[in-house]
């Protein structure tokens, strides 16, 4: 799998990159990771990829010739014919579990990092496929956002996670956040775990921990468990018929 960066910022990828899941996909060659620093398509001998809007206000708007120099270049040596340039912005769609499994399938990514008050419009209509947010509310850029779809994704590669069992069990996965979990030892500053996870009853285990997360999901997002709870509905709806 492909991941092709485009940011004003590379450097803020080295530790990330290598640490923990995202460290073991590169190293097994699960995923390569490609990044393309915007200053060095500009032509002025400050590198600057910004500047004032027209109509005034405050901020500064990322330039469009080296956006475009950088993405033209970087589609010309990639083969990326039909790869959707996804742009992280504050007014991107919602990023989910659903989204996450989508780009885990892709062969090839290649996520635009916006900064200041974003990219001129103009780049945005000519270059940009899709756009995406991890949340309603503002970062400094763009890169923060990228690791987040990185992570998420690559974590569901065969191979990034030793257990793919347990990524399938993951909060959003099925819908659900995640039910309660516990460990050794069994009791813990006087608090013991549940003793249905003690049976061995993998049926009724597996009840409670529905059961728990149903409730979990319930308390805590609401929205989750209405569209859950429909999409049940509407199984057992074409069950029946």
């Amino acid at each position: 799998m492909e991941w092709h960066i485009v940011t004003a910022f590379p450097k803020f990828y080295s530790s990330p990159l290598d640490q923990s899941i995202l460290r073991r996909a590169l190293e097994r060659e699960l995923i390569t990771v490609s990044l393309y620093d915007i200053r060095d398509f500009t032509t002025d001998k400050h590198k600057q990829i910004d500047d004032y809007p027209y109509g005034g206000g405050p901020g500064m708007v990322m330039k469009p010739e080296p956006l475009h120099r950088c993405l033209e270049q970087l589609y010309e040596q990639n083969e990326l014919d039909g790869v959707p340039v996804t742009y992280l912005t504050p007014d991107g769609d919602p990023y989910d579990q659903k989204k996450a499994i989508e780009l885990s399938l892709r062969e090839k990514v290649v996520l635009l990092c916006g900064h200041y008050k974003g990219i001129d419009e103009r780049v945005r209509r000519s270059w940009v496929g899709e756009e995406i947010s991890v949340g309603d509310y503002v970062l400094t850029g763009g890169e923060a956002a990228s690791l987040v779809l990185i992570d998420s994704a690559v974590r569901l590669l065969p191979g990034a996670i030793s257990d793919i069992d347990s990524a399938e069990t993951d909060s959003f996965h099925s819908g659900l956040l995640d039910h309660p979990h516990y460990t050794r030892p069994e009791r813990f500053r006087g608090m013991a775990v549940p003793k249905i996870l003690l049976s061995g009853n993998h049926a009724e285990i597996a009840k409670w921990r529905k059961t728990c997360a149903l409730e979990r999901t319930r308390e805590r997002r609401k929205d989750l468990y209405e569209k859950y709870i429909e999409s049940e509905n509407d199984i057992l709806g074409e069950q029946e018929v």
